[in-house]
């Protein structure tokens, strides 16, 4: 992706996020999280928002063992 181009923060169900160029559509199973701007400004973005990386499912692995 060029640096300069503007793109768009997507989402998944899993809570996994991605950049996307603007304007172009948003790939099934993704959905825009609202956020746009430069590459950087959207990795630094998704580098706030989504700390711990392991899918949703894998984050919720341990809270669902603990309740066994």
């Amino acid at each position: 992706m060029n640096a300069a181009a503007p793109c768009q923060v997507v989402v998944n169900d899993e809570e996994q996020h991605a950049l996307w160029p603007s304007g172009s559509p948003v790939p099934a199973g993704w959905r825009s999280t609202g956020f746009s701007g430069t590459e950087d400004e959207c990795t630094a973005h998704i580098d706030e928002v989504w700390p711990d990386i392991r899918p949703l499912s894998l984050r919720a692995a341990p809270a669902e063992r603990g309740r066994r």
